[in-house]
């Protein structure tokens, strides 16, 4: 079994395929993210970074190639199969934190747990640990609507954490941010994956920030430079 925690080998994904408008958005794909390894994904907007993100953490099928994580093929799985493998070793974070407006911070850390079966108690427990890392444990009890932008995505950091991933995607994580606010977000973002020791792949157009990972890739006419 390979020591990678994610690998994309030779991903092909178009939309309209086999039409005359057919759009190839990634021509032969292939990465490798280690263990630990924090890789940044650079690319113009509407070069296919989105879709290579949805690829890798299983949310769309890609025309061929294999997606492995953790060393397992998950390409050919039933959708059942690929759920579970995405739901316990993949963690989403997006440009918009996507928060449940109606629950508390806590409460939408706690909720992903529940939901892979984790009990109450221990799910409270580690939603604690994790918004106290990242500097909310005074905003536990507090509403998307009542947190600053900073403030909701660090949440959204924790709720992506909360099943302990062995893959981290994260899709412009500071991009709806000002760039003050933004720094320090990456700099939590960073602590966060450094200090759990899973693996990462931030998409980002921000080229000081992707210069502090610990390598970059360039999404270009559906390659990786």
């Amino acid at each position: 079994m390979s020591d990678a925690a994610l690998e994309l080998l030779d991903i092909r994904r178009s939309f309209n395929k086999g039409k005359p408008n057919e759009v190839r958005v990634l021509e032969g794909v292939s990465l490798t993210l280690g263990k630990g390894e924090i890789v940044g994904l650079v690319a113009p907007s509407g070069a296919g970074k989105s879709t290579l993100l949805h690829v890798a953490g299983l949310l769309d099928r890609p025309d061929s190639g294999e997606v492995r994580i953790g060393g397992v093929a998950a390409s050919g799985g039933s959708d059942r199969a690929r759920t579970r493998l995405r739901r316990d070793n993949v963690g989403f974070v997006y440009q918009f934190h996507h928060l449940l407006p109606e629950f508390t911070a806590l409460e939408n850390v706690v909720l992903p747990q529940l939901a892979a079966g984790v009990a109450k108690g221990a799910a409270q427990a580690r939603a604690r640990g994790l918004l106290d890392k990242v500097g909310l444990a005074e905003r536990l009890d507090h509403r998307p609507s009542q947190m600053s932008g900073g403030e909701q995505q660090r949440v959204a950091f924790c709720r992506a954490l909360a099943n302990e991933p062995k893959v981290l995607l994260a899709d412009e994580p500071t991009g709806n941010l000002d760039p003050e606010t933004a720094d320090r977000v990456f700099n939590v973002l960073i602590g966060l994956v450094r200090e759990t020791g899973l693996s990462a792949l931030v998409a980002t157009h921000n080229l000081e920030l992707a210069a502090r990972m610990d390598r970059v890739m360039k999404l270009s006419s559906g390659h990786l430079e």
